[in-house]
């Protein structure tokens, strides 16, 4: 609008070239100067109408009516403005002429006044700066005021002939009343509340639909709703068929905002780049309104190709242009098979060129663990580096690591495993949730009707970070994502797997060390531990070894599994890039509800478990000594060696399990971590079971370690 070019001086300060004369205010002669009179006519010299016989004042009038009838003043009709109201004209006649006459000069007037009030409209929105649904309508009023101005001419032409009477004039200018009167209500609101675009279009078609009484004045609204929206409509055209806002003075009803860039997907977490790089404005036409969202949802499917460089454009026919936007509805049948057209293409390339589907099974393999021996090779080879604390781990090395560990494993054969990158984060699992508003508010939601959880809930921001916090906790695989596919997988999203596979990731670390445990408890079968702290530790080994592989199953396949199927099938049948996001954040917001990490009081008491299963799991070593005992008496050059010393190891590991038994140390310790696992596994008891009511998903959880408790 800023943009718009200055209309030349000489337009305005030239009235006679304009029609703006009437309103002109103009000293009466040079001898009262400063003195304004709102009259062209110096009527010192002439003789009052009424001085004349009545047949003589029905000419005079006649004459003065049709230059009133094209807005100039006669010998006895004037122009005056109305006191108050600015732009306001009203007409007046000699006070002298006959009363019939008179009445019928008043009835004529409104005509006179609502053509001055439509020229002035015409003349002041055919500036650059009103805008093209404003020059569109002026165009058409301009038209109209051409037939109304050879219909005047038609009248005089009549006069001259003397076949012209003052019940004729009235007569011939009655069926132009009511079509000038109902364009001069809608000039005045439009010009009133200077309305432009969209809003001069909902103006006339709701004063059309006001007129439904009277066919010609509504025919004559509809027809000039038709010509102001045919600017307009060229505007909408282009938007559905290219793309492109054609906007010179921001009449369209969707705003393009520049400072949205589509890198911000793969970058900021929070990104509105989708939602608000177009959006809509207010003043949608209200013919549009029930497609509206269909109208920028078109734009934006043809915008995404284009920035692919993939230049795409609607098919155009006759048949789909969009001319008008008649009652037949035909516009709304154009603007659908746009719509179809944009989101079909839009579809497939990101299907087939970009390889979606290809895209999420990779991230399925990797940060779902749907292919593990990668990760059982990384956690190997990366141990080292990974029981280190976060700020002294080498994310470079960790990064070799893992690329090693990609190639020299069945995960070579993907070809996107390339795009597979690994960071660690600074915070623990439960800090990184807490952090999150948007699932804070999500949380809030699922956990509205439970005071418990709540509490819980409030209190999981106040955490502090655990003092021996290191990478196998805060560790995380990290994805490259390209434009287009990051409007699917964005940093949201990526964000959301992170947390699944940093879960997934410490339970399987869990596991392992419990598996650990596990064959150390398994070196010493052999022996006679019956009665021991070994045999107790042996089955609190078992037990934490349910517990976390019914954790891990629960997960895997009763969560994710079931889930990413019930996308997949849904992605297979999406038609737009829209029913696309949607299904994928649903199975992703899905998957970490029935993860419990959208649950924090449950996830607290399964940290709690997982942080008890790693301590007994670390105090195996001193608990079990037989597996650090060796005989110097060994020797290693012969079977013969080997065979002699292996009763002489029993008894030595015998001796030292007995020692064991009789450390009182090693007892409590044992008890310990069995009081400490069983308290905190029955401890989930009331949760699962009050929260499975209102989240059925938790049944078979809570199937599995209440199985386990109950064995306790």
């Amino acid at each position: 609008m800023d943009s718009a070019p200055a209309t030349p001086r000489w337009n305005v300060e030239r009235p006679f070239l304009t029609g703006r004369f009437h309103q002109e205010k103009r000293p009466q002669n040079a001898g009262t100067k400063g003195v304004c009179v709102d009259s062209f006519s110096n009527r010192d010299s002439q003789n009052p109408v009424g001085s004349y016989p009545a047949s003589i004042q029905e000419l005079l009038v006649i004459d003065d009516l049709l230059y009133a009838l094209v807005g100039i003043e006669g010998r006895y009709i004037s122009i005056r403005r109305v006191r108050g109201k600015e732009g306001h004209i009203t007409f007046q006649v000699d006070s002298s002429m006959d009363l019939a006459l008179q009445e019928f000069a008043m009835r004529i007037f409104p005509l006179c006044e609502n053509f001055l009030t439509i020229s002035e409209f015409v003349e002041s929105r055919s500036h650059f700066k009103n805008g093209l649904v404003n020059h569109a309508f002026a165009a058409a009023l301009r038209t109209l005021l051409l037939d109304y101005q050879a219909m005047v001419a038609q009248l005089e032409h009549q006069f001259r002939l003397g076949r012209l009477s003052i019940q004729g004039l009235w007569f011939f200018c009655q069926p132009m009343m009511g079509s000038l009167l109902a364009l001069s209500t809608v000039i005045e609101r439009a010009s009133t509340n200077n309305f432009l675009g969209s809003s001069v279009l909902n103006l006339l078609q709701s004063q059309a639909k006001a007129m439904a009484g009277d066919n010609a004045v509504r025919s004559l609204l509809e027809k000039m709703t038709e010509h102001a929206s045919s600017a307009y409509l060229c505007i909408l055209e282009r938007w559905v068929h290219e793309g492109v806002i054609d906007d010179p003075y921001g009449e369209f009803f969707i705003a393009e905002n520049k400072s949205f860039q589509k890198e911000s997907l793969t970058q900021d977490y929070d990104a509105k780049y989708w939602q608000q790089r177009y959006s809509l404005k207010d003043g949608i036409p209200s013919f549009l309104t029930n497609a509206a969202g269909t109208i920028l949802t078109t734009g934006k499917y043809l915008n995404v190709m284009r920035e692919c460089g993939h230049n795409v454009q609607v098919p155009v026919s006759e048949s789909s242009k969009l001319m008008n936007f008649g009652s037949n509805h035909h516009y709304l049948e154009c603007v659908k098979a746009a719509y179809d057209f944009a989101s079909g293409e839009l579809l497939n390339l990101i299907k087939e060129k970009y390889d979606l589907m290809g895209k999420l099974r990779s991230m399925k393999r990797y940060f779902l663990l749907d292919q593990g021996d990668f990760l059982v090779h990384f956690m190997d080879i990366a141990r080292d580096e990974l029981v280190k604390r976060p700020d002294d781990i080498s994310v470079e090395k960790l990064q070799s690591l893992l690329d090693l560990a990609l190639r020299t494993t069945a995960a070579a054969a993907d070809p996107c495993h390339e795009e597979l990158t690994c960071c660690v984060e600074r915070s623990s699992l439960l800090n990184r949730l807490g952090m999150m508003k948007d699932l804070e508010h999500g949380m809030k939601n699922l956990l509205a009707n439970h005071s418990d959880i709540k509490k819980s809930f409030s209190d999981g921001n106040d955490q502090t970070e655990p003092v021996s916090i290191t990478g196998l906790e805060t560790f995380s695989l990290s994805y490259k994502v390209q434009w287009p596919l990051s409007l699917v997988i964005s940093r949201k999203a990526l964000t959301k797997y992170q947390l699944i596979f940093r879960f997934l990731f410490h339970c399987k670390h869990v596991n392992r060390q419990l598996c650990g445990a596990w064959q150390v408890h398994q070196g010493v079968r052999g022996l006679n531990i019956l009665g021991t702290p070994i045999s107790r530790s042996s089955v609190l080994c078992r037990s934490m070894l349910k517990f976390i592989n019914s954790l891990l199953h629960y997960l895997t396949f009763e969560v994710l599994e079931p889930n990413w199927h019930v996308m997949n099938d849904r992605l297979r049948t999406a038609k737009s890039i829209d029913e696309v996001i949607q299904y994928h954040d649903f199975f992703l917001e899905k998957c970490l509800k029935e993860c419990l990490l959208l649950l924090p009081q449950l996830l607290e008491k399964v940290e709690k478990l997982k942080s008890i299963c790693l301590q007994y799991a670390a105090a195996i070593q001193w608990l079990i000594p037989s597996i650090n005992i060796s005989n110097p008496e060994t020797t290693t050059d012969s079977s013969f060696g080997l065979e002699k010393s292996k009763p002489r190891r029993s008894r030595h590991r015998f001796q030292a399990l007995k020692l064991s038994a009789e450390d009182t140390t090693v007892t409590d310790s044992v008890m310990k971590f069995e009081k400490e696992f069983n308290t905190e596994l029955q401890s989930l008891r009331p949760i699962l079971s009050n929260s499975s009511q209102a989240e059925p998903y938790l049944t078979h959880l809570a199937q599995c370690i209440l199985g386990i408790g109950i064995d306790q």
